[in-house]
């Protein structure tokens, strides 16, 4: 008996893609975050030291997961 795979759910193969791209979506969203940060800082006088430290470091994480994946074998998707 065969799986039956729905349409609007994502295959085997599409998780497995986003699963190997985990790393880079989770560091981009710190980016987010420590945009967010910076951008509510207006609240409190401004974005302080450590805020703009913190975005710096989260775009550097970026480009580190970033590299590592593109130094990773891809992974491929049917094309049906």
């Amino acid at each position: 008996m065969s799986k039956v795979h729905r349409i609007d759910e994502p295959s085997p193969a599409e998780l497995d893609a986003i699963e190997a791209e985990w790393p880079l979506i989770a560091a981009e969203l710190d980016v987010l975050d420590a945009e967010i940060a910076i951008i509510n800082a207006a609240d409190r006088g401004g974005p302080a030291p450590l805020d703009w430290r913190r975005l710096r470091r989260a775009e550097a994480r970026v480009t580190r997961v970033a590299a590592d994946l593109a130094g990773r074998p891809a992974v491929r998707k049917a094309v049906a």
